[in-house]
Order: C-alpha cells, then sequence, then structure tokens
C-alpha cells in the first residue's frame, strides 16, 4: 500500500497526541512535516522514500530532538497491561482449584441396598479423584501461560506509548516474572486457606474474588515494580 502524505501527516499527529505533546505543537510541526514532504515531492522523492517507511519513528524522533516529549514512566500502563495479561490464567487456576475442591469429577460415591430382613446396607466406593492430578497440571500450564501473556502485553503496552527504557524493562520482568507469579499464587493460595478456616460455608464467595484480585493485582503490581526500577528518572527521561 503506497503511503500518501494524507496517511503520513495523520499517522504522524496521532503519534504526537499519544506521545502527550500540546496539541499547538503538534499543529506546527505537521504544517512543518508538510512542507517538507511538498518539498521532498517536488524534488521528485516519495513519501516512503523521504519518511523512511516509519511515520511513527519518525514522529517520535521529532520530539525526542525537540525535548518535547514529557516525562512518563508509563507505570499505571503498564500495571494495567500486565493485569489484562494475568486476567485470564488467573481465573482459569482458580477454575482448576474448583474442580479439585469440589470433587466435580470425582467418581467415589456411595449406594444403599435392603436386605430381605429390612436392614438397610451402606457401601462406600472410593475412587482416586481426578480433578487433583488436573489441578496439579493445570496450575502450571496457567503459570506458563501468564508468563507470556504478561510479558507480551507489558512489552506491547511500552512499545505502543514509544515509552523509554523498553529494552531495558522488558528483559528485566522476563527475569522476574517467575517470582511475582509464585508470590501471586502463594497469595491466591492463603487467600484460599483462609476461606476454609475462617469463612466457612461461604468461603467459595470469598475466595473465588479475592483470590482473583490478589493474584491480578499482586502480578499488576509487581510488573509496575519492574518498570520503575528499569525507567530512568524522569529528568532524565526529559
Amino acid at each position: 500500500m503506497t503511503l500518501t502524505v494524507e496517511d503520513a501527516l495523520q499517522k504522524a499527529t496521532e503519534t504526537w497526541r499519544r506521545l502527550g505533546i500540546a496539541q499547538d505543537t503538534a499543529d506546527e510541526m505537521t504544517e512543518e512535516l508538510a512542507a517538507d514532504l511538498a518539498a521532498a515531492a517536488s524534488d521528485g522523492r516519495s513519501v516512503t522514500d523521504y519518511l523512511g517507511g516509519d511515520v511513527e519513528a519518525l514522529a517520535t524522533s521529532w520530539a525526542d530532538e525537540r525535548g518535547l516529549r514529557p516525562a512518563h514512566r508509563h507505570l499505571k500502563e503498564t500495571a494495567v497491561a500486565a493485569a489484562q495479561g494475568a486476567a485470564l490464567p488467573a481465573l482459569a487456576a482458580v477454575a482448576f482449584w474448583y474442580v479439585c475442591w469440589s470433587h466435580l469429577l470425582d467418581p467415589s460415591g456411595e449406594s444403599l441396598t435392603t436386605t430381605a430382613d429390612g436392614q438397610v446396607l451402606r457401601e462406600v466406593h472410593t475412587f482416586a479423584n481426578p480433578g487433583v492430578a488436573l489441578m496439579w497440571v493445570g496450575l502450571p500450564v496457567c503459570a506458563l501461560a501468564a508468563f507470556f501473556l504478561v510479558r507480551r502485553a507489558v512489552r506491547l503496552t511500552l512499545r505502543y506509548h514509544h515509552a523509554a527504557a523498553t529494552d531495558a524493562t522488558v528483559p528485566a520482568l522476563t527475569k522476574a516474572l517467575p517470582v511475582i507469579l509464585v508470590a501471586a499464587a502463594g497469595l491466591g493460595v492463603a487467600l484460599g486457606f483462609f476461606g476454609s478456616y475462617a469463612v466457612g460455608y461461604f468461603q467459595l464467595l470469598f475466595t473465588v474474588p479475592a483470590a482473583l484480585a490478589a493474584m491480578i493485582g499482586a502480578t499488576a503490581a509487581g510488573a509496575a515494580w519492574v518498570r520503575h526500577r528499569t525507567c530512568p528518572s524522569a529528568a532524565a527521561i526529559g
């Protein structure tokens, strides 16, 4: 698809808006870019040739060269991205726990028979609960899925915002995520035990939302902490 002048100007304007550049300044830069593209066209150069094919990179470079990008570590965006990446694996982990806890797949049972003389005989049939094995297989799968989904979500979010120090944050998050996820899982398990011993009959109503919120929140907080540690100070970014 051929890149037109209108497309280039629109994409550049959207990039500057996303970077938080003031509207008046962005309008001036758009006019300057339009003049440059017109001059390039008069010299026989195409838009793609002049811009190098990457309008976002050029627009970001202009903002950096002129010191227009606001200092922003994108901690909130990082936390939200991590929470989004952790949501589905956390929900699946709680589902695996519920299948085990509720004995939903447990084939064990009992039967009652009445003898000729009127006595009732109760016979208990005990089998292994496949829900236990399913849980212990499913939980590592959920953790592995959370690792890749959280890392991917944070990486894409930081790149979308052209955030500083993305190349430092992503490797650091890769190293820290196993610890973060283990801590999040441990928090969920602790809430499960608490619900079992303290809440009692209504533990399911407490455990499911509390464990979900705790695991997702802990993952989001951990990712934001990594971002905070790996992103330069506000003065360095500006």
